[in-house]
């Protein structure tokens, strides 16, 4: 029997009420190997570091600010870029033009600057992405990220997943997939090429169906995965070993494995 192992590519273990480990521990009898942990801010860009520290093997952390915080780029830059020289990856960073709790033109220079740093430090960038198609396109497409350029909880439609697609970026796909009123996105699925995705959980949202009401978990990636298998019609343990592939060579696998 071939082992199925799955990476969740995007959990917020400090969210959660309870020890990491033992969330860690029911993910991995889930078939779940390793996870990433991003920070949205200096302070949980922080925690993210300490759970990773904490489980060597298990857990990637990333240091970055998110958009609807991006009025706090000036007073959290400098913490955030020392805290990003030792991450796996810069973010959680990027454009949200649905909620606009920050400015637009606020979310640009913090974007634009997390970018700028990904760059410079040879780092995958992870991108929040709401509403903001365009303009987050148009940033990414300068910046030569490639597969470097994670796309978190990938929702866009058929026409802007062909036009990310030619930039190289990495498709993350969340619970959204198997929501019944996703079918825009599942259409999308099929403009994806597997071995360029990776499936999340966004941890503690976005538990898939048919658990929607429940706190979200990184077990429950495995849900993902197997939607993304039927929508593409491969076996899931396929779909398993591509993804995991592809989060290695993005992220590079805890303990450099």
């Amino acid at each position: 029997m071939r082992v199925v192992s799955w990476v969740d590519t995007h959990c917020h273990l400090y969210m959660l009420d309870e020890p990491a480990g033992d969330v860690l521990d029911r993910a991995e009898a889930a078939g779940v190997g390793w996870v990433v942990c991003p920070g949205v801010d200096a302070e949980t860009s922080t925690a993210a570091r300490i759970i990773a520290e904490a489980e060597p093997g298990r857990v990637l952390w990333s240091a970055g600010l998110h958009p609807h915080d991006a009025d706090r780029w000036p007073a959290e830059a400098d913490r955030i870029a020392a805290l990003a020289g030792d991450a796996a990856a810069v973010g959680e960073c990027g454009l949200d033009h649905y909620r606009e709790l920050s400015p637009r033109d606020v979310q640009r220079i913090a974007f634009d600057a997390q970018v700028e740093l990904a760059v410079d430090l040879g780092k995958p960038l992870i991108v929040h992405c709401r509403d903001a198609f365009a303009a987050v396109y148009d940033t990414l497409e300068g910046a030569g990220l490639g597969s470097r350029a994670v796309m978190h909880s990938w929702t866009g439609g058929r026409r802007w997943t062909k036009r990310f697609r030619e930039l190289g970026v990495t498709f993350s796909f969340s619970g959204i997939v198997t929501y019944p009123t996703a079918r825009t996105l599942r259409e999308a699925v099929a403009e994806v090429d597997p071995p360029t995705a990776m499936v999340e959980t966004d941890t503690p949202y976005l538990t898939p169906e048919p658990d929607r009401a429940e706190r979200n978990e990184p077990a429950n990636v495995t849900a993902v995965g197997s939607e993304l298998a039927d929508l593409w019609g491969l076996d899931v343990a396929e779909v398993a070993r591509l993804t995991t592939a592809r989060a290695s060579a993005v992220f590079g696998a805890p303990g450099g494995g």
